[in-house]
């Protein structure tokens, strides 16, 4: 089965210089935990409630800091055409709950999210990313 299959198409996205306070405002009216920011229709970053959190009120930002200052640059990805397997494993792999779903002109396309895998495909694909996502350690990347 392909990514675009059972991705969520209509994503909410923020510009790089907003403020992260209408990043923050996006997510709580999605009831979602990262948002992706985009220059026009190019996927350039993914901001967060930790990074907000973690990168931003810890570190003394207030509401108005551009997002571009507290987004993960450093993405991990998938294509339409890749496998639901491959996002597993990549979501795993990064421990990540959900990953952009691009084109080959690198513009947004949708959303892959543990969810989407677990209500679209086997058990086993979605245990596989939530293993990983699960595990200790590693880095928090978006």
């Amino acid at each position: 089965m392909k990514v675009s299959e059972v991705m969520t198409r209509d994503v909410q996205t923020v510009r790089p210089d907003q403020p992260v306070q209408q990043a923050a405002s996006f997510m709580l009216s999605a009831d979602a935990g990262s948002i992706p920011v985009t220059e026009g229709d190019r996927l350039i970053g993914m901001i967060t409630d930790r990074d907000i959190a973690v990168r931003g009120i810890a570190k003394g930002y207030g509401p108005d800091t551009p997002v571009r200052e507290l987004m993960t640059n450093d993405l991990v990805v998938v294509r339409m055409d890749d496998n639901v397997e491959d996002a597993a494993n990549k979501m795993s792999e990064a421990q990540v709950r959900r990953l952009p779903v691009i084109d080959a002109n690198e513009t947004l396309c949708g959303i892959v999210s543990l969810g989407d895998l677990s209500r679209e495909t086997d058990t086993e694909c979605a245990s596989e990313a939530l293993e990983g996502v699960s595990q200790l350690g590693g880095e928090h990347r978006q």
